[in-house]
C-alpha cells in the first residue's frame, strides 16, 4: 500500500510503502463498531449510586390507616411506588461496564480504521513534524503552513514541546503510538503519522 508523504506545505511530495496488512485492509463495520464502543465502555468508571428502600432516610411509620381510605394500601413511604422512594434495582458504585474485546479482534479493528482513512485520503504521512518551543502560535502556524485544522498527529513519541504547544488547541490532538485508539481515528476528519510512528505501528500491529 503506498500512502502520500506530504512536506512542510502540505504538498505530496512522494509515496512511501507501508503494509498491506495495516493499510489496504478490508473495512469490517461491524468489528470497528464493537472496537469502538467497547473502548469507550472500558473508560467509564462505576461511580454512580442510587439508594435502595433500605438506605433513603424515611419514617418507618406507617402514613395512613389500612382501610377506610380509598388509597392503595401502604406501609412505608420509603415504597419504591412512592416519590422519594428507594429505587427497586439501584445502581451501585461497582458496577461493570467494560467489555472484552481479543488482542487479535482489537488490532484487525484499528487496522481497518487506518485503511479505510486511507482510502478516503484522510491519512498523511510527514518525515517529523516538531516545534522549536512549547508556544501554540508555532504548532497552529505550522499546521496553518500545512493546510490542516483538525488533525490528530500521532508521533513515535510523545514530545513535550509538541504536547504543551498543542493542547490548547480545541481541533488538535496530539498522540504516541503506543497512546492512539480507534476513538481518536475515526473522531478526527485528518490524521498525520510521522514516518517514524508509521514504522512503530508496523511493528506493533505485526
Amino acid at each position: 500500500m503506498e500512502l502520500k508523504l506530504i512536506n512542510e506545505q502540505g504538498q505530496a511530495a512522494t509515496t512511501l510503502q507501508a503494509s498491506d496488512a495495516l493499510f489496504a485492509r478490508d473495512f469490517n463495520e461491524a468489528l470497528v463498531h464493537q472496537v469502538v464502543v467497547a473502548y469507550q465502555a472500558n473508560a467509564r468508571s462505576g461511580n454512580r449510586k442510587q439508594k435502595d428502600r433500605q438506605e433513603v432516610r424515611h419514617s418507618t411509620k406507617k402514613p395512613f390507616r389500612q382501610k377506610g381510605t380509598g388509597q392503595a394500601r401502604a406501609g412505608t413511604t420509603s415504597s419504591p411506588l412512592w416519590r422519594g422512594g428507594g429505587r427497586i434495582f439501584p445502581n451501585s458504585p461497582d458496577e461493570n461496564f467494560s467489555h472484552k474485546v481479543n488482542r487479535k479482534m482489537y488490532r484487525a479493528g484499528v487496522a481497518a480504521i487506518l485503511s479505510q482513512l486511507a482510502r478516503e485520503d484522510r491519512l498523511a504521512v510527514v518525515e517529523d513534524f516538531s516545534v522549536d518551543a512549547p508556544k501554540t502560535k508555532l504548532f497552529s502556524q505550522k499546521l496553518k503552513a500545512m493546510g490542516l485544522e483538525s488533525v490528530l498527529l500521532i508521533t513515535d513519541r510523545l514530545d513535550e514541546n509538541l504536547y504543551l504547544s498543542s493542547r490548547n488547541l480545541p481541533n488538535v490532538l496530539v498522540l504516541g503510538v503506543n497512546q492512539a485508539d480507534p476513538v481518536s481515528l475515526v473522531r478526527f476528519p485528518k490524521v498525520l503519522l510521522t514516518k517514524s510512528a508509521l514504522a512503530k505501528f508496523e511493528e506493533m500491529m505485526a
